[in-house]
């Protein structure tokens, strides 16, 4: 990995020297834009619309848009004269706890490495965070543009995540917001039922991109010559349910089917039922491996049993 960034974490009057290292990296298979005819490369030109001139990297600057056709032109010394007093540092601000931070507000991950003689420091912050149950919130400004953020830990690592500004989410603004709509009873319960025979742990290893591993199958098909295979169509969505009921209690008998035949009982079960589905399979494997004396002991007790039914019964069951 490379570093996007170096500074130090503020934390009170000890300062850590880190580094910035980007945590996630986006998979989606990336394309360019070519000439369909002979598979050329397309390139872009930037181009002044008053005069029509191309121009390059040096002569372009930022402009502000103030409406009427009227721009304001920022230049380099405009930018310069900011505020940044985060610039080179990561100003530890407050510690809270991290259910009070609705996950709306993060933006993208970070890793921090402690540079040079940091580290005893680095790991007295992440042990102090760990010991707490909380995250730090800090400042930084990446890339000209000052950021809140929060500070937390994960596999002995310090995370930083950036977060987006309150008046940066919006507020949403619906219809049906403003409708008295009631759900019945026996509705909701269906529903919390289908919650239930749907319930898991969550691990993310469980789940692929199956478009993004299908379009690679594509692309590999073409490289190598060979005939692409369509993948299975996917089942179609049902329709618009018209009986909500309908509809719950036909989800609720499906997820527990599924549930069956992957062999993961449904949490919605109840507790005298899947013991004693899996009763019976437990005493025929430990009858499989008990020992000598105990495969001649099982007979002596049948013998008994016998002796009282048929006399010609005892046979069979030795040489079986």
């Amino acid at each position: 990995m490379r570093a996007i960034w170096k500074g130090a974490v503020s934390f009170g009057l000890v300062s850590i020297a880190v580094k910035l290292y980007s945590a996630t990296e986006e998979k989606d298979i990336r394309f360019h834009q070519v000439h369909r005819t002979d598979g050329g490369r397309i390139k872009y030109q930037r181009t002044c619309s008053v005069d029509g001139e191309v121009v390059s990297y040096d002569d372009i600057a930022k402009g502000y848009d103030i409406g009427g056709g009227e721009m304001v032109i920022l230049t380099d010394e405009d930018f310069a004269e900011l505020p940044l007093s985060t610039s080179r540092a990561i100003d530890v601000l407050e510690f809270v706890p991290a259910e009070q931070i609705d996950p709306i507000l993060f933006a993208k991950s970070y890793y921090l490495e402690p540079e040079g003689q940091a580290a005893k420091p680095y790991i007295l912050l992440r042990d102090a965070l760990r010991d707490a149950d909380r995250v730090a919130i800090v400042k930084i400004a990446i890339r000209q543009r000052e950021q809140l953020a929060t500070l937390r830990v994960r596999d002995d690592v310090l995370i930083l995540n950036t977060m987006m500004w309150p008046d940066e989410v919006r507020t949403p603004d619906f219809g049906f917001l403003d409708d008295d709509i009631e759900t019945r009873p026996a509705e909701l319960a269906m529903a919390s039922s289908l919650i239930d025979s749907m319930a898991g742990s969550f691990n993310a290893e469980d789940f692929t991109d199956n478009y993004r591993a299908a379009l690679q199958e594509v692309i590999d098909a073409k490289v190598e010559g060979r005939e692409v295979v369509q993948p299975e169509e996917a089942e179609e969505a049902p329709a618009a349910a018209i009986d909500l009921m309908a509809a719950l209690k036909a989800s609720v008998e499906r997820a527990r089917k599924a549930r069956d035949s992957s062999g993961t009982p449904s949490s919605s079960d109840s507790p005298s039922s899947a013991p004693t589905k899996k009763a019976a399979p437990a005493k025929k494997t430990a009858a499989k491996k008990t020992t000598t004396a105990a495969k001649k002991a099982a007979p002596a007790k049948k013998t008994t049993a016998a002796r009282k039914s048929t006399a010609t019964e005892k046979p069979a069951k030795k040489s079986a």
